[in-house]
């Protein structure tokens, strides 16, 4: 079995980009600089930050939990982030865009060949690591390739496709359907803080909460698994617990600490279904 990589990527508008584009001199400051990218992106009073273009941010985190069936014995979990949560500055040479990019797509992806797992994957997060990959420079032909496939032929699962639909009424959140699940959600950061918290020197946040969407993500994936029947109830329990133990295990590690989060809204929604406690 190929290996799984359930995924999620943080991004933040990226000023360079927004300096270039608007023509912009060097010696103005970024927040003007930002507030002219919302403000060309279609700002308006209700809505001073509105969603910019992919290409036009960068990316400034990506975490995945990554399956891997060895020859025997049970599945191997393990949870990756780039950067690595030892990099607490944005001056760290680790939070570097080409840097990231080039470590995922170019060095990872190839040796690795996985099945990528993702909600909004195939719109949003697939589409931005091209462009952004483009924009620096970045060779990935193997990852090219795979970007390039008709989603029919594509072995990469986006569960939005699946557990969402067109129209309010149908579609659905990674937040709601993994809290219906009983699955933690969005705890206290989303997407709409990224950028703030990036400018703002409070980049190991971004990254704890990537960690958290990739988690989720990965258990939706196991609950849809189970609906399709490639699980049986047994085994999705099984699996679920091999979940369980990895964010234990990274929960006692230093950089740990802020998991406990994720395992205390874990607890509280762990009812029926499968029980954790």
């Amino acid at each position: 079995m190929k290996q799984i990589w359930s995924f999620d990527c943080e991004w933040a508008p990226d000023v360079a980009a927004g300096r270039r584009l608007y023509h912009i001199p060097a010696d103005v400051p970024d927040d003007e600089v930002l507030r002219v990218m919302w403000q060309e992106g279609g700002a308006t009073q209700d809505d001073p930050q509105p969603f910019l273009k992919t290409l036009l941010c960068r990316v400034v985190s990506i975490a995945m939990v990554v399956r891997k069936e060895p020859d025997s014995g049970p599945p191997e979990l393990k949870l990756v982030t780039l950067p690595s949560l030892e990099a607490d500055a944005p001056e760290d040479p680790a939070w570097d865009e080409r840097r990231i990019l080039e470590t995922f797509l170019s060095s990872w992806f190839p040796r690795c060949n996985p099945v990528f797992v993702g909600f909004n994957s195939r719109n949003a997060d697939l589409h931005i690591l091209a462009q952004r990959a483009i924009v620096n420079g970045v060779s990935a032909p193997d990852f090219a390739r795979r970007v390039a496939e008709k989603p029919w032929n594509s072995p990469d699962i986006d569960l939005m496709e699946i557990v969402g639909g067109r129209g309010r009424s149908y579609g659905c959140s990674l937040h709601e359907i993994a809290n219906l699940c009983g699955v933690p959600g969005k705890l206290d950061t989303t997407g709409d803080d990224v950028a703030g918290l990036f400018y703002g020197g409070k980049t190991r946040r971004i990254v704890e909460y990537n960690a958290f969407d990739a988690l989720s993500t990965y258990l939706v994936w196991l609950r849809t698994e189970l609906f399709a029947g490639r699980l049986t109830a047994v085994a999705h329990e099984a699996e679920v617990r091999l979940v369980r133990d990895l964010v234990e295990a990274e929960r006692a590690k230093p950089h740990g600490e802020y998991l406990a989060r994720y395992i205390e809204a874990w607890d509280s929604l762990a009812t029926g279904f499968t029980d954790l406690k």
